[in-house]
């Protein structure tokens, strides 16, 4: 570990409590990401360089991941969507996660407590994508001891309330 870093490594400043405005200006970018500066100044009531440097420090301190568009994964041509959950060899978790990040139609992974060890949400063509994807590609990583496959028929995003 160098200077100035994490125990993971991590060399973002220590997160600082967000305010009301902070949150305000959140939300407004969870709903439109393409907001500009001046909408979202007057929106949560600052100045426009009061939105910038609020939004540059929500970016800097890594509150703000990236930005993003939301796909309609079936109009993407990915018309089945999977959630996976893995059963894996204690402490793998590091080697499990390189390989599962390469594969096609990944959209989300995570480590998590219960039942099973990790958590993935894919998108893929159709049902025999998903099959391959399964059987031959995650069933194929050494340190996964078992797979479980719930298809998913309806989903919902919850927006952000503005």
């Amino acid at each position: 570990m160098g200077a100035g870093r994490g125990p993971d490594g991590d060399t973002r400043p220590p997160a600082r409590p967000l305010d009301s405005i902070d949150r305000d200006i959140l939300r407004l970018l969870r709903a439109d990401g393409r907001a500009s500066i001046r909408s979202v100044a007057e929106r949560v009531h600052v100045s426009r360089g009061n939105a910038y440097a609020r939004i540059n420090r929500l970016i800097e301190d890594g509150v703000i991941r990236g930005f993003s568009a939301r796909v309609d994964q079936e109009r993407a041509g990915h018309g089945t969507i999977a959630y996976i959950t893995l059963k894996i060899i204690q402490d793998s978790w590091r080697t499990v996660r390189e390989q599962l990040q390469e594969l096609p139609g990944a959209a989300h992974l995570a480590l998590v407590s219960g039942d099973f060890d990790v958590l993935l949400l894919v998108h893929t063509q159709d049902n025999r994508a998903l099959r391959d994807l399964v059987l031959t590609r995650i069933q194929s990583i050494p340190e996964v001891v078992s797979t479980r496959t719930l298809l998913v028929f309806e989903e919902t995003d919850l927006e952000p309330e503005l």
